[in-house]
């Protein structure tokens, strides 16, 4: 990690009317709302179409524990600033590679035919990255934090995130941002899922 005490570190990202937002590492105490936060990501993928991607029992509560233990779960927080009171409105896992399901690459999803990452950079991996709700740009907002993160420490930050060929959102937001579709890689179950890269240079 790029900051020797980074449970300590908070990231001022915007104000929003009375309320700021900022991304922190998550706790413990934030497991109940993680799990709130991605039963809802499952709602918002089957109401655009996505019925294939992360069944009912996923991610578990065993995994989103680890992330927390790992120090790799930031969650983006908004608090009034009248109130004082914190809300978590989204999560993602930052993790330093390399991620072994990344790997290889194929060119497409028949897993047949090998292909290359554009480059071989140290990177960083996003996973379960999920908002409570749509609308509030917080996937984005997370997303730019990867980079802060990453540039913090050094002139060059890369990032790979995969996702299923199905998550229409997911796909439009990455390409809007300027990430790159690489091809497909196959997950620790066999399953493919489209992946990207993304580059940023200090």
């Amino acid at each position: 990690m790029p900051f020797q005490n980074i449970q300590d570190i908070i990231y001022l990202c915007i104000e929003m009317d009375k309320a700021m937002t900022y991304i922190r590492c998550a706790t413990y105490e934030d497991l109940p709302r993680l799990m709130e936060i991605y039963h809802a990501a499952r709602g918002i993928m089957r109401d655009s179409g996505n019925h294939r991607q992360w069944n009912d029992a996923y991610p578990s509560e065993g995994i989103v524990r680890k992330d927390i233990s790992d120090g790799v779960c930031r969650v983006l927080c908004m608090k009034d600033e009248v109130s004082g009171e914190e809300n978590v409105i989204a999560a993602m896992a930052f993790i330093e590679g390399p991620d072994p399901t990344y790997e290889r690459i194929y060119t497409d999803e028949s897993m047949s035919t090998e292909t290359q990452w554009p480059d071989r950079n140290p990177y960083h991996v996003i996973h379960r990255i999920a908002a409570i709700e749509p609308g509030h740009k917080a996937a984005e907002i997370l997303i730019n934090h990867g980079f802060d993160e990453m540039l913090h420490s050094g002139g060059q930050a890369t990032i790979r995130i995969d996702t299923h060929a199905d998550n229409v959102i997911m796909h439009h937001l990455l390409k809007k941002h300027g990430f790159t579709p690489c091809g497909v890689i196959r997950l620790a179950d066999g399953a493919p899922r489209t992946a990207y890269i993304k580059t940023v240079i200090k």
